[in-house]
């Protein structure tokens, strides 16, 4: 791991001097802000522990002002077990939430990847949930990084952080049809649920996740006790088509689910979901005149019926029926 992957973290620097004595709340903290910058330290591109400290002095010296050693490790070494622990750990939890990512841009790159971020970005959250939160950004801030395929790389990591975010973000109650039914459009506003993503995107990444997806589970299958002849690796995929495609990722049941979006019925979310009336929504998201056409009334009653069913829509303060 590269040291000059990405900034420090900013509590590094003031890390540089752990107490040599504990009197009080202030040096308590100081002597926490220097074990957490000892352990959440990038490792070598080999690895383990970097041997200079924060301000250039030997890492050994530096912890052995606080972390005793033991018969059979010195500080360093002790300190070097929880450093790789907690990137290992970070790494791992890279690797099962950007399953596609990794696809695309093969593991010796997407390690690269995930280190940069994980150096510039670590981890600010008691969950591991939220550590990719901020990958899709610094992916478009890097597109060196991802070359020549940053703006497919970009995509997927939107896309699977859409998952994260469906999977367990949060819900409101979802409002059925008999209660949108009657209310004049011109004044009716409806909640999109919070948990649900709608993307606009350049690449297929939903079907290619999907693949990688069953690829994986049949490399498993095919590798376990007694299921016949070794699968070896799994086998390469095709690469996501390029073209524009507009997907709501969501859950349903506690189920995760994509679907495909016409870019119509995607315009007309997005606008739902930034305070627009329903009337409003129509007319921004469809052609001109179509409101009067009897196929686009249509085509927006199934829309309807077909999103209330799956509980995307919630409650919206001051509705009302007149």
């Amino acid at each position: 791991m590269k040291r000059d992957a990405g900034r420090p973290a900013r509590t590094t620097r003031r890390a540089a001097a752990p107490p040599a004595t504990v009197h009080g709340t202030r040096d308590l903290k100081a002597l926490q802000r220097a074990m957490a910058a000892a352990v959440m330290r990038p490792l070598t591109a080999a690895s383990r522990t970097q041997r200079r400290w924060i301000d250039g002095r030997p890492t050994a010296k530096v912890v052995g002002e606080f972390i005793k050693p033991n018969e059979r490790l010195s500080a360093f070494e002790r300190l070097e077990i929880y450093n790789r622990m907690y990137w290992f750990r970070l790494l791992d939890c890279v690797y099962e939430d950007c399953p596609g990512l990794r696809a695309v841009l093969g593991e010796r790159k997407f390690r690269r990847v995930a280190e940069a971020y994980l150096v510039r970005h670590p981890s600010r959250s008691f969950t591991l949930r939220n550590l990719c939160d901020r990958l899709a950004p610094f992916l478009r801030a890097h597109p060196r990084l991802t070359a020549p395929r940053a703006a497919l790389a970009y995509d997927m990591a939107r896309f699977e952080w859409a998952q994260v975010e469906a999977f367990d973000g949060p819900a409101r109650p979802p409002l059925t049809a008999g209660e949108i039914r009657g209310v004049n459009p011109t004044r009716l506003r409806l909640g999109v649920q919070p948990y649900l993503s709608l993307l606009a995107l350049n690449h297929a990444v939903d079907e290619f996740v999907l693949a990688v997806k069953t690829n994986a589970l049949r490399h498993d299958a095919s590798n376990a006790p007694n299921a016949g002849p070794a699968g070896g690796k799994p086998r390469p995929l095709a690469l996501p088509r390029r073209g524009r495609i507009h997907v709501a990722v969501h859950r349903h049941q506690n189920r995760l689910f994509y679907k495909r979006l016409e870019p119509a019925g995607y315009r007309l979310l997005c606008a739902l979901r930034e305070g627009k009336t329903l009337a409003r929504a129509c007319e921004i998201a469809l052609p001109k005149r179509a409101a009067a056409s009897l196929v686009w009334q249509q085509q927006i009653r199934d829309w309807f019926q077909n999103w209330t069913e799956l509980g995307w829509f919630f409650r919206w303060r001051g509705n009302s029926r007149r």
